[in-house]
């Protein structure tokens, strides 16, 4: 496993699964508008199609390409500090421009004559994507420490999250549902830490055949996990299930990436041969470059496309499958790809751009930031985006202000060539 420059197999990774992200979050939307309320349905619930989000949900790609790519990253820099401050500052700084948006934009969307409803459904819909971030916040502010312990430990570490996931999962469906939120941390630490394997060469050396037979063990669990136990197909959450793989996430989810991960490996040298080609490596960079910007954006650039064409034209989404969806959906997506093109245009800097270089904040500061803008993140998640003084001035605004004391807290100078990786 080389670590002296850029695995491209890496960069694929996580350009392949932020595509895939955008890609379900923009056609499994089924929509409708009546009377001023807008019906919201998906796709996925189609009867036959849930066993399709054992690969579309790449959450966990996502998840494993990150940890790979922060271990490499922190080999390279200068200190743990230096690294978790340019890391910290990459992840918040993008957030501000978003929040400030939505701080103004349920408002106006008013004053333009859309009613509450799909207004509050808009605000929601943007705001539950962040828990992602949210939780990354908290592996990423882990990493040196996880980094030690897979020293030490090596497979052990995920081995022993993973246990602790099951566990967690034991007691939540026994009847203690909240006790379930704790595998945001052991599940996609879990993921995260392979990451780590795959940068030493424990995963890294993995050629086709055994790769395949990872995947076959990793779906083939998840398949008896799904029959005789308490998980269900859909490894995303659906409209009016009493139970989610994802929030919280369950153990199951780490069945699921063991056999992405193999299927990901088995492909490896064709994803490299991919990547190496100029136009690739073009493509690869911009979209890395702008990883959350394009994850952050995406979903406005779909409420945008969806406020014009459902609200404004009473445009209702064909039944899934159907011909007319099948026609329909390139339209749809083309039209949300070039709305989320002219937001990057605005927004991504605030992502791309060099800093100057200099010391970053001292560590406590660092984690405690990390820690009060993962809180403020998770309640936006929970609330959605909407005005401070809808519904409790305080209640309403202290994610807000978090969000701004954390990216205040990290937005000092300090070496810009840290950010990459």
């Amino acid at each position: 496993m080389q670590t002296s420059q850029r695995d491209t197999f890496l960069d694929v990774l996580r350009a392949g699964a932020i595509l895939a992200v955008i890609s379900q979050h923009w056609l499994m939307p089924v929509l409708s508008y009546h009377d001023g309320r807008l019906a919201t349905g998906n796709a996925l619930a189609t009867p036959g199609w849930a066993i399709l989000t054992w690969l579309s949900n790449v959450m966990p790609l996502v998840f494993f390409a990150g940890g790979a790519a922060n271990h490499l990253s922190l080999a390279r820099a200068a200190s743990s500090r230096d690294w978790l401050g340019a890391r910290l500052g990459r992840l918040l700084l993008p957030v501000l421009p978003l929040a400030a948006v939505w701080l103004a934009a349920p408002a106006l969307l008013r004053d333009l004559g859309a009613p509450e409803q799909p207004v509050e459904v808009a605000g929601a819909i943007a705001g539950q994507l962040l828990w992602f971030l949210a939780v990354y916040l908290l592996t990423v502010v882990a990493t040196p420490l996880m980094a030690a312990a897979h020293r030490r430990w090596g497979l052990a570490v995920p081995a022993a999250l993973g246990v602790a996931a099951v566990l967690v999962d034991v007691v939540r469906f026994e009847g203690f549902g909240i006790v379930g939120y704790a595998n945001a941390v052991f599940v996609w630490l879990a993921v995260h830490q392979l990451g780590f394997a795959y940068v030493d060469g424990k995963l890294g050396r993995l050629e086709r055949k055994p790769a395949l037979a990872l995947a076959a063990a990793g779906f083939g669990v998840t398949a008896l996990a799904v029959a005789f136990g308490p998980y269900p197909m859909s490894m995303i959450g659906m409209p009016g299930a009493p139970v989610s793989n994802m929030s919280p996430p369950s153990a199951v989810l780490l069945s699921v990436t063991v056999g992405q991960l193999g299927l990901a490996l088995a492909f490896r040298p064709q994803l490299r041969a991919f990547a190496a080609r100029p136009s690739a490596a073009a493509a690869l960079g911009w979209i890395n470059r702008r990883f959350m910007s394009v994850y952050l954006w995406h979903m406005p650039a779909l409420v945008v496309v969806a406020g014009i064409s459902v609200l404004g034209f009473g445009y209702a989404t064909p039944e899934p499958g159907s011909l007319r969806w099948l026609a329909a959906a390139p339209v749809w997506f083309a039209a949300a790809a070039a709305v989320l093109l002219v937001l990057l245009r605005v927004f991504a800097r605030f992502e791309t751009r060099r800093l100057p270089a200099g010391p970053p904040a001292p560590a406590p500061q660092l984690v405690g930031a990390a820690l009060l803008g993962s809180a403020g993140l998770l309640g936006l998640a929970a609330r959605g985006f909407t005005t401070p003084l809808g519904g409790g001035v305080l209640a309403s605004a202290l994610p807000w202000v978090a969000l701004v004391l954390a990216a205040t807290a990290v937005a000092t100078r300090r070496t810009p060539v840290l950010v990459r990786g």
